[in-house]
């Protein structure tokens, strides 16, 4: 079970670390285009009306994007964080303590310090302070995959289950601040849709004839519900079974991540961020960056919030002899992956479109985008200086080691 465990964990990994660079391909892009002599057709490209008029949906490509290419996400979330949950990291109380303390720690200080300098700032009172609340999954372990490959595998352990529950308390955050007028009737079918997979589960269905019309259908129903559709991933991730039976070669859970996690990572997050990241970093964006109070909470929110909030409250509650420390690993390695944690992408500037879109004529938008995008620049590259230089030291000990006398020799 332990080797299988691992086994998955590794792929998951090659994975992230895979779409981790295509997103950040795809961010490049998206900057160089808005910032271009074509600049012009990157707008008109994301205001590009695509409807579906039997359904009354009238979204633009970048609300497709946002909306229904971000569910794929946080569906392989939701099915990596029932896996963790039943029988990974997470499944051990004691192992799993550690990492749900740090997500917690890492969500609460960087909203804490978001609201106390964008105190008064449009915006930030409508969920604005939510916007360096979440780590990345892809970026940060594509960043942590290139450049942490020396130090022990414990700490990729650690930064995935982090990631993962960090994200699950962002998705909760998203469905409290960002529901406005609730239809209780398209709620009622949408638990209706949750409760059909969980029992199309219990039955061991497998057809995706019963599963994808379920998907589609609770994904419109919490759409027109008024709660953000890409709940609805989460939701039915969690409700998948995780645990194989007897014969069984693969769990649910494990195979549809297989099947639609690389297209969630090649495909889906490396368009959100197409669509997403083209912000216009003119002089005028960059004198407000460091200046407008807007800004500096979410890169202080960032890049003091979460490394303060992952690595205080972790070697807090490892001295309280709470939780304990992961193998191998040392203060010095966790304070470099809490400087990782800090970087904030795909959930942040959902978080940002959603909290400032109706502040001003739109340059509150553009202006947290530029922020997320320019602290998770500056916090992987402090991330992956010290990953790069703890990784020596690590080496230098395993050297060290092999260089001793066994134990016995003459």
């Amino acid at each position: 079970m332990i080797s299988q465990v691992r086994s998955e964990l590794t792929r998951y990994l090659r994975t992230e670390t895979v779409g981790g660079a295509l997103l950040l391909v795809a961010a490049a892009a998206a900057l160089l285009w808005a910032n271009s002599p074509w600049g012009d057709s990157y707008v008109t490209m994301t205001e590009t009306v695509l409807p579906i008029k039997a359904l009354h949906l009238e979204l633009t490509l970048a609300d497709w994007a946002k909306d229904g290419l971000l569910a794929v996400f946080f569906f392989v979330a939701g099915l990596e964080l029932k896996r963790e949950l039943v029988v990974g990291e997470l499944a051990d109380g004691k192992r799993a303590a550690l990492p749900i303390i740090a997500a917690v720690g890492g969500v609460l200080t960087p909203a804490l310090i978001a609201f106390v300098v964008g105190f008064g700032t449009p915006g930030i009172d409508r969920g604005g302070w939510a916007i360096p609340v979440a780590t990345d999954i892809a970026f940060a372990l594509a960043v942590l995959a290139m450049t942490g490959s020396r130090i022990p595998a414990s700490a990729r352990v650690f930064m995935l289950s982090l990631a993962v529950v960090d994200d699950l308390l962002a998705i909760i955050l998203i469905a409290v601040l960002f529901t406005t007028a609730l239809s209780v009737l398209w709620l009622l079918a949408a638990v209706a849709c949750f409760a059909g997979w969980a029992l199309a589960q219990h039955r061991r269905i497998r057809t995706p004839l019963v599963y994808i019309p379920l998907a589609l259908t609770a994904w419109y129903a919490l759409h027109e519900a008024g709660i953000h559709p890409t709940l609805a991933g989460v939701a039915l991730g969690l409700l998948t079974r995780a645990e194989k039976d007897p014969g069984e070669d693969r769990a649910p859970a494990t195979r549809l991540e297989h099947l639609v996690q690389p297209i969630s990572a090649g495909l889906c997050v490396p368009l959100f961020a197409l669509f997403a990241s083209g912000v216009p970093l003119d002089a005028k964006v960059f004198g407000e960056l460091f200046t407008d109070r807007l800004s500096l909470a979410i890169i202080l929110g960032m890049l003091l919030g979460k490394t303060i909030g992952i690595f205080g409250i972790s070697w807090l509650a490892i001295r309280l002899g709470v939780a304990k420390r992961p193998a191998g690993l040392g203060y010095r390695d966790m304070f470099a992956l809490s400087v990782l944690g800090a970087i904030g992408f795909t959930v942040s500037l959902l978080v940002a479109e959603l909290a400032l879109a109706d502040v001003g004529d739109g340059s509150a938008v553009e202006l947290a985008k530029a922020a997320v995008l320019v602290t998770s620049m500056a916090a992987s590259l402090a991330g992956s200086a010290l990953l790069l230089r703890r990784g020596r030291v690590h080496q230098a000990q395993r050297d060290a080691g092999a260089l001793q006398p066994e134990e016995g020799a003459a």
